[in-house]
């Protein structure tokens, strides 16, 4: 069993509304096939399609205020209720309560712990680890996770040779913003393939695109729909390669914001849980998942017990 996180950063279940939801007004003909032609809105969810379930999953947790990206990934990446045990919602970056948490145990090391191979699959620029070593700039929650389990982050290096991908999945955004000219640019197709292609090394591949959070605060409903239609392409392909009989993709979020452009916050809206892979896999996790401290415990469970298998 093998299984490909892709984190959407800001992405909730919003209404059918074109006017204020992207995911209503952008053309997605793939993630559309997967949810039998509908949309991914609140309407949607739950669904179970021939290859892919919707659902809902509570990102508020019983706290009040609008859930943030620092106690939401942490909980996501733990399946402890960050922010009921802190008593609030914070973020983007981790405070020295939530750093904790993280460097306590998450997907990364629990399950690098019980011997299986995992990975996160961005590729950093040389300007982030520049930031990082002086002090001007503190790891988000994911790669705060990820180094505190032992393992390293993805450089300019690994994406030049083939081992990593950008944030933004074709690298474009290294040459037009970081002016790294020399980046190789893949095509949405190109990125998509390479999904599959890095992610069938290990049992367990974590992508984080925070493209999408970016847009829903910028309230660009152009730029957000040029997002999604970008992703949505990179999506076709690496559906298109993917073996459902050999593991789960799992595309989920921390909070709501893109779906809802009518305000630059974040929502409360539910974020979703969409799972792709054969029925007998997503049957397994469905009925656990109902809000974000599900999806570690329902994660781990679901590799750990193949292996006893």
């Amino acid at each position: 069993m093998k299984i490909l996180f892709l984190f959407l950063d800001g992405v909730g279940l919003g209404a059918n509304n074109p006017e204020i939801n992207p995911f209503a007004r952008a053309d997605l003909p793939h993630l559309k096939s997967l949810l039998q032609g509908r949309t991914l809105t609140y309407e949607t969810a739950p669904l179970v399609g021939e290859r892919a379930t919707l659902l809902g999953l509570d990102a508020c947790l019983g706290v009040e205020g609008l859930p943030q990206s620092a106690t939401g990934q942490a909980t996501l990446l733990t399946g402890i209720n960050v922010p009921a045990l802190l008593g609030y919602h914070y973020g983007p970056k981790p405070n020295l309560a939530i750093a904790q948490f993280l460097q306590n145990g998450s997907l990364f090391s629990r399950l690098s712990k019980e011997g299986k191979q995992v990975t996160f699959l961005n590729a950093y620029p040389p300007t982030y680890f520049e930031a990082i070593k002086s002090g001007r700039r503190i790891y988000s929650a994911i790669p705060l996770a990820v180094i505190s389990a032992g393992l390293s982050l993805k450089s300019a290096s690994d994406l030049h040779g083939q081992r990593a991908i950008a944030a933004d999945l074709t690298a474009q955004g290294w040459r037009e913003h970081l002016n790294l000219a020399d980046t190789p640019i893949l095509t949405p197709t190109q990125a998509g393939i390479r999904l599959v292609s890095l992610s069938r090394a290990y049992d367990f591949a974590f992508f984080e695109y925070w493209l999408s959070d970016l847009a829903g605060h910028r309230q660009d409903m152009n730029a957000a729909c040029d997002v999604l239609e970008i992703f949505d392409q990179v999506l076709g392909s690496l559906v298109a390669s993917w073996d459902d009989e050999e593991g789960l993709i799992i595309m989920t979020s921390d909070h709501g914001n893109l779906e809802d452009l009518s305000t630059r916050r974040h929502t409360s809206n539910p974020v979703p849980a969409l799972l792709i892979g054969s029925q007998s896999a997503r049957s397994d996790l469905q009925a656990q998942l109902l809000s974000l401290t599900d999806i570690a415990p329902a994660l781990t469970g679901l590799l750990l017990s193949h292996r006893a298998m």
